[in-house]
This record gives structure tokens, sequence and C-alpha cells, in this order.
């Protein structure tokens, strides 16, 4: 797939200050052709609106970096503390996150003041800053980035629910091409799971452990469109001998015959991406798709969805394809701690551990992942109804 070109990596890659300057640009290209009443916008109680997650992201900096490190600073409304947190029940009340559509103000020209004042002060700290808050930092970085991708799947749902469905990006095209490939086969045994060397990672990837598989099968390619078709037409949506309980209820519940995104028209079916509406690319890998739905569709077909710990194992291997790039991958994983996991003091430590409960690991990445942002031991998490995100899946079976 064409990805969205949220970051070129600095040649000087270990240069915090490049990065910085560099990350923080991406974002504010992102919404460079979004109007503001585009970034006040919240289609739905998941999503949050551009200009939100514009400050949100500011706010991280301003909220752990600057306030308790840098002598003199001057909040830029301390308001904004109350308007931009998202989850941190250490640093105080917050705005509900299902009405943070209802905040017209501030207006979109005030989070971009916010920004420059937050960066210029950030550009004059980081030099002087003591290792232990330059890693900080570089976790504001990574979660920027991920606000990046947030940020796009949001504006995506906003503007495929638009009955002309605009562009974010004109002229963004979704590559595809047939999926030859086949199952690779991996012999079991223990196999090390997590990222063991300094370079960063959440702390959701630790510790390093050894986790025992059987030997199992992996399909070399993602799903596509017109294997998907197939699942339609065979009546995949109104089966429910095929699905999880509570899939079968959403289902029901919600209506779902189809990918989310999907339209049928004239005997056939467009799709919104990027790039607006566009005829369903059959080569190209479905996406739009819940953990409900790829357990389903794995079911029908024979097969079922990798473990986390799979997906890893063969993650290095040279025969495996479109690993990362195209869509986030459901995995058969419960989202829950490594043994040995220990979540760190303070707000810094609600950035993962608390959420590890009644969510489904997605590894990989998809064409709205920022370059630099992925690698093997990545876990993603989301509750297994979600699907306004780019996700699809791959299969795997026993041997």
């Amino acid at each position: 797939m064409d990805d969205i070109g949220l970051y070129v990596e600095p040649s000087r890659a270990d240069d915090l200050s490049l990065r910085f300057q560099a990350i923080r640009a991406a974002t504010d290209a992102l919404v460079s052709d979004l109007s503001d009443e585009d970034q006040c916008v919240q289609s739905m109680p998941d999503a949050s609106p551009a200009k939100w997650h514009r400050a949100h992201v500011t706010w991280f900096f301003e909220q752990f970096v600057l306030v308790p490190n840098v002598a003199g600073y001057e909040v830029f409304d301390p308001a904004f503390g109350f308007l931009f947190n998202s989850y941190y029940e250490a640093v105080g009340p917050r705005h509900p996150r299902p009405s943070r559509g209802l905040l017209t103000r501030p207006g979109s020209n005030a989070i971009t003041r916010y920004r420059c004042h937050v960066d210029a002060a950030m550009r004059d700290a980081i030099p002087g800053l003591r290792r232990e808050i330059r890693d900080i930092v570089e976790l504001g970085l990574h979660h920027e980035q991920q606000h990046q991708e947030l940020l796009v799947t949001d504006m995506l749902h906003a503007f495929a629910a638009h009955p002309f469905c605009p562009a974010m990006f004109a002229g963004w095209r979704e590559s595809a091409e047939p999926a030859s490939g086949s199952f690779i086969f991996f012999d079991g045994g223990l196999r090390a799971i997590g990222r063991g060397d300094t370079a960063f990672c959440f702390d959701n990837e630790t510790p390093r452990h050894q986790v025992h598989l059987q030997p199992f099968g992996i399909a070399s390619r993602l799903v596509r469109n017109r294997d998907w078709l197939n699942f339609i037409q065979d009546k995949g949506y109104q089966t429910a001998s095929l699905w999880m309980s509570d899939g079968w209820a959403t289902v029901q519940q919600d209506g779902w015959t189809n990918p989310l995104h999907w339209r049928p028209v004239d005997g056939g079916w467009v799709q919104a991406g990027p790039g607006g509406l566009a005829p369903l690319s059959l080569d190209a890998p479905v996406r739009h798709i819940s953990w409900y739905e790829a357990d389903a569709f794995a079911r029908w077909s024979g097969h079922r969805l990798p473990t986390e710990f799979e997906w890893e194992a063969a993650s290095t291997s040279p025969a495996m394809d479109e690993m990362t790039g195209h869509v986030w991958q459901w995995t058969d994983s419960a989202y829950r701690p490594y043994p040995g996991y220990r979540a760190a003091p303070g707000a810094i430590g609600e950035y993962n551990g608390k959420f590890m409960i009644n969510q489904m690991v997605l590894r990989g990445g998809s064409f709205a992942t920022p370059t630099g942002h992925t690698r093997p031991t990545y876990r993603n998490f989301f509750h297994p109804d979600k699907r306004w995100q780019f996700s699809g899946l791959r299969l795997a079976k026993d041997l």
C-alpha cells in the first residue's frame, strides 16, 4: 500500500532535538488541508477531534517535561490540563472522552499557538535535560506518532460518514497485488519474545522471556478483499456457528454485513480511504475489521488466527511478506502483561499497564503507521469489537 508519509527519519537519528522537530512537523503536516470545522468533529465516542490530538500530545510534553523540570516555564493555559488530559488519573480530572467534540473552544488557531509555545520551550530545554528526562521526551515522541495514526483513522471515520466522503489526502491510492503466497511452516520449541536490547520500546514489550510454541503454519501474506467477498457471499455474517458469542451478539445488535467503510454501489462495492471513495480493490488486504470478524473468517476458512508469539517468531523469516506497512494484524492473544512486567511508578505508569484486560493484541503496522515506529516486538491492542483502525489479518494453522 502507499503509505501516508508521516515521518522521514532524520539522518542523525540519535539527535533528540532533530527528531522532536521532525515528528512535531509531521503532525502539523497531517492537518494542513483540514478546515477548522474538520478539526473539531468527533464522529463517535472512540474517536477524537484532530485539534484534540494536536493539543493532547503537546500537553504531554508540557505536563511531564517542562512543568516539573524547567525552571521559569510558564504554562500556556492552566485550563488545558483539564481539557487535554486523556486518561492519567494521577494528574487530575479531565473532560469526558465522548464529549471532546463539544470543545469548540479553544479553536484550532489557539491550538497552533499552544504547540508553538511548547515547541519553543522544548527546543531550549532538550539539550540540557538529564538522561531520565530525555527518556520521557523519547516516550512523548513515540506517543505523538501513535496519535498521528489515530488522527488519520479518526478523520477517516468522520469523512466516511459524510455523504460525499471527502479525501484527507487527495490523490492517495491503495496499491494491491494478488496474494499468491502460501503457508510457511515453523518448528516448535522455545522462542525468545519481547524487546531485550537498549533501544526504545514501550514497557508492554518487556521483559524479554521464553515461550514454548507448538509447530505451526502461518500465511506468508495477508487476507484480501476478494477472500472477504467470498466470506460474505457464503453468508458468513449470517452463520452463528462461526462467531464467538459476544461477536455474534455484536453482529446482530449493530447489523454488520461487511467491513467498516464498505458501501454497496450498483451491484459492486466502493470503500472509503484516505483518498476518499474508490472502487473496492479485490487484491488489496482487507481492512477495517474487528477481532470478532477476523476470528469468524479464520474459522470459516478452516484455519485460525496466529498467536502474537507465533507472529513475532515468524516475523524475521525472509519467507514472510507484508508483516508491516499494510494493515495491523489481529492475533489470537489477549492483551496481558509479560511474566515479570511491572508498571512504572507515577502517572507515566498509566501509559500501558492499566489497559491489560479485555483487549486483543494486533501486530505489524499499517500504511498510516509512521516510518520508524514499527518493530517485531510492538504490541498494539484494541477491544475485540473495534474496527475503525486499519486492521486486517493473516491466517495460521496447527500442524
